[in-house]
């Protein structure tokens, strides 16, 4: 099946997707924020460069995208019906690293919480966001 844009199109679309500062990101950290957390981004010292470090509480958060992570049984986690393969690919290849880079980050001992961005829709947020706190203060995670 071919794709519905050209080339040209397509390659300004894909350069317009986020890797940092995403919505649900920012969400995530005026939440913190508000309620007097102090974190540090995307620390390149870390595997993964981790989207929101808690060195306080040895814990990071990862916020991730449905589409990209791979987030099974979510409706905004359908594989694309062109270049269904290539897709495929790139999704498995991203959870990968993802198990690989947590792996990691637990034998480094921090405390790993992911949030995905569907738990951050208006009829999940206050549930996701009050757990949020409670896994941070009370440790676990």
């Amino acid at each position: 099946m071919a794709d519905v844009h050209d080339k040209k199109t397509r390659s300004y679309n894909m350069s317009q997707i986020k890797g940092k500062d995403t919505k649900p990101e920012m969400l995530v950290r005026k939440f913190l924020h508000s309620n007097g957390f102090r974190y540090k981004l995307h620390e390149k010292k870390l595997p993964g460069k981790p989207d929101i470090v808690l060195p306080k509480y040895k814990t990071i958060i990862m916020v991730h995208g449905c589409f990209w992570h791979g987030h099974e049984d979510c409706k905004y986690f359908k594989i694309p019906k062109t270049r269904t393969e290539w897709w495929t690919e790139k999704i498995e290849k991203t959870k990968n690293k993802d198990q690989e880079n947590e792996g990691k980050l637990k034998d480094l001992g921090w405390k790993i919480i992911q949030i995905y961005e569907c738990d951050l829709k208006s009829e999940k947020i206050n549930n996701t966001l009050e757990n949020l706190l409670k896994k941070i203060t009370d440790g676990v995670c």
